[in-house]
């Protein structure tokens, strides 16, 4: 359990971070506009990001990829999961009508239910942590590279 004390700590303060980008987009009316989940990637790689350089100075030279990884993808994967449950709660009980002001930004006639959406933006959600913490891992990972002669 000491392991995941780090990602976890980080995962609910992303998560706190998801929901509070989101309800500062409600009060100016602007949560149903999609262009603005850019934001939640930023936030998410940031938070990855911060993670995964802790988690790095933590360890020293005992710092893995795979170790840097894993916290990655806890830390985003929780986050994740606190915005999806967030969400459906939102959707079903704070704002009944979200659903319907969503699906009219986009052109035609759709039928989809709340479900079919929250799983969407979950799915979304661990998407972007793969991706970000891949890249992140980038930017950590040892190098190999052998230098010049």
């Amino acid at each position: 359990m000491k392991n995941f004390a780090l990602p976890i700590r980080f995962g609910i303060v992303l998560g706190a971070l998801l929901i509070s980008f989101f309800l500062v987009l409600s009060l100016f009316g602007l949560h149903t506009h999609p262009a603005y989940s850019i934001g939640n990637s930023i936030i998410v790689g940031f938070g990855i990001y911060e993670t995964i350089r802790y988690y790095k100075l933590e360890q020293s030279n005992a710092f893995s990829y795979s170790g840097g990884f894993t916290v990655g993808i806890v830390a985003g994967f929780l986050a994740t999961l606190m915005f999806t449950v967030f969400f459906l709660l939102y959707t079903t009980e704070i704002n009944s009508d979200f659903l319907l002001n969503l699906l009219s930004v986009f052109k035609g006639d759709y039928n989809v239910s709340v479900g079919l959406v929250t799983f969407v933006v979950a799915i979304m959600g661990f998407a972007t942590t793969v991706v970000l913490t891949l890249t992140c891992m980038q930017l950590f990972k040892k190098s190999r590279n052998i230098p010049p002669t």
